[in-house]
């Protein structure tokens, strides 16, 4: 069963691209096709790693975002659906509510046989609670709803843990996953050599080139997250 994912948090720099990159990684590893949309118009950080599965998509249209449901009529080769990653791009909730609503497009999903997640992106602040009791007040039962603890940007997830909406959210069946922090010098070159996670573990020249034991922790790191993705409804 392909699944559609909606990658957010609402708010800037909770590590929403990179939660889309590595699950685009965990789809190709997988061999589960997939096509990627980045909604960020000023860092596109998602197309611009995974160049060959993403592309833009303006989000405060509908004819942009009626693309990414399109890809659903568009099996491949082999008559498999792909699945579709969105990275949502800071405040973009409004318009996509907007889009999902007036498109009735969580039924539409369930008559298909698609499964809808919304990832929720959480640093350690009060915002990431806040912005999460509102998501689940807006789409209510019907899709999934998965809160990522991402630990690199905060440690102390007490705010959340002891929140009504965490609350909210298990009884509305959430699953909760924590993304490992990924070593901070490792992830600038990967990020400046603008490179896939396969890439990067496979790459041993040039300038920002991993060296053995970065490499090394990266596949250590990628197969805890890996490890995690492994628990939720992605296909």
């Amino acid at each position: 069963m392909p699944s559609l994912n909606f990658i957010g948090g609402e708010k800037g720099g909770v590590g929403k691209s990179v939660a889309a990159r590595v699950l685009a990684q965990y789809f190709i590893d997988k061999g589960q096709p997939f096509t990627g949309f980045d909604t960020d118009r000023s860092h596109t950080s998602f197309t611009r790693f995974y160049a060959d599965y993403a592309s833009p998509v303006v989000v405060d249209t509908y004819e942009g975002l009626d693309l990414i449901v399109g890809e659903f009529e568009t099996p491949t080769e082999d008559g498999q659906t792909p699945s579709v990653i969105v990275d949502l791009a800071a405040q973009t909730a409004a318009p996509l509510s907007r889009w999902i609503r007036d498109s009735e497009l969580i039924p539409l999903m369930a008559e298909m046989g698609i499964t809808v997640n919304f990832w929720h992106l959480a640093d350690a602040g009060k915002d990431t609670v806040d912005l999460l009791g509102r998501l689940l007040n807006t789409y209510g039962n019907g899709p999934n709803y998965i809160v990522v603890k991402n630990l690199g940007r905060g440690t102390d997830f007490s705010q959340l843990d002891d929140s009504a909406a965490l609350k909210k959210a298990r009884e509305m069946g959430a699953q909760v996953i924590s993304l490992a922090q990924l070593h901070e010098a490792s992830m600038r070159k990967i990020d400046r050599q603008n490179a896939s996670f396969w890439a990067s573990i496979n790459t041993k020249t040039g300038d920002d080139a991993l060296g053995l034991l970065e490499r090394q922790r990266v596949k250590s790191w990628i197969k805890g997250v890996y490890a995690s993705f492994d628990t939720l409804p992605l296909d």
